[in-house]
């Protein structure tokens, strides 16, 4: 194989919201950290243990931007992206090193907040209600129903 992969799939939860960085030229970019857990037990004492791996994630331009305002903290989100390590210096003039994911794909896995959902669901029963109260209700005839119920 003459070429090479840098790709990195990573499921967890937001530790911080995302912060964000513009550029004169109309760019930006968004930080945010991402906790991935392990849960293992140990074989010997039979104790559960759980390790935590937090992940330094960069997004850029109108991916930043949607990020910034539909994940909160403690969100579940899907990131795909690859790996880039960036050398800086201290005010001391020591070398550092900071690994980070530079995000190409991601996808939120956290359901909308319960006040979100209950007003939309209020919304939605009174459109139904009102839209059943407008209309007669027609018999079903047996074939109809039958058709509605497939096993697959």
């Amino acid at each position: 194989m003459s070429g090479t992969v840098n790709k990195v799939i990573l499921i967890g939860h937001t530790g911080t919201e995302v912060k964000m960085h513009y550029f004169e030229g109309g760019g930006s970019i968004g930080n945010f950290s991402l906790a991935t857990n392990e849960t293992y037990t140990n074989r010997t004492t039979g104790e559960k243990i759980s390790n935590t791996e937090w992940h330094n994630i960069v997004v850029r331009n109108k991916a930043a931007e949607i990020c910034e305002k539909y994940l909160k903290k403690g969100d579940m989100v899907y990131i795909e992206g690859r790996l880039k390590t960036r050398k800086w210096q201290d005010a001391e003039g020591r070398d550092h090193y900071t690994t980070e994911v530079h995000c190409t794909d991601f996808t939120f896995l956290s359901p909308k907040s319960e006040t979100n959902r209950t007003s939309e669901n209020t919304q939605t029963s009174a459109q139904n209600q009102s839209a059943s109260q407008d209309k007669k209700e027609e018999p079903q005839s047996d074939s109809q129903e039958e058709t509605t119920d497939l096993p697959f």
